[in-house]
């Protein structure tokens, strides 16, 4: 059972929380779509130019479901954990193409 003391508590737990999932959202959700654009535009096996064009648009729509993502999840850590992972996936990708010599 809740007390009157715990009221004021609650409240700030939750703008933390949402404030948490704003920061997911916004630039985190940025930048998780901007590394999974420049991982596609090196691997995908088109031309560069396609590949490029092909690798923002998908990360057009990355941006959009990463930040649907983070006003989804059970908490806003959680969203910052998963949106962190998958940009740290992306990164290795971009990072390990660099590193073999792949598409420049």
């Amino acid at each position: 059972m809740t007390t009157v003391t715990d009221m004021p508590r609650a409240g700030w737990l939750r703008r933390g929380d949402i404030a948490l999932r704003t920061l997911a959202a916004v630039p985190l959700g940025y930048a998780v779509s901007s590394l999974w654009g420049m991982a596609l535009a090196r691997i995908l096996p088109m031309a560069r130019a396609e590949a490029s064009i092909t690798g923002g648009l998908v990360a057009l729509a990355l941006c959009a479901v990463a930040a649907m993502y983070a006003f989804a999840a059970r908490s806003g850590v959680r969203a910052v954990i998963v949106l962190t992972l998958l940009g740290a996936v992306a990164g290795a990708i971009t990072w390990m193409s660099i590193a073999a010599g792949g598409r420049a």
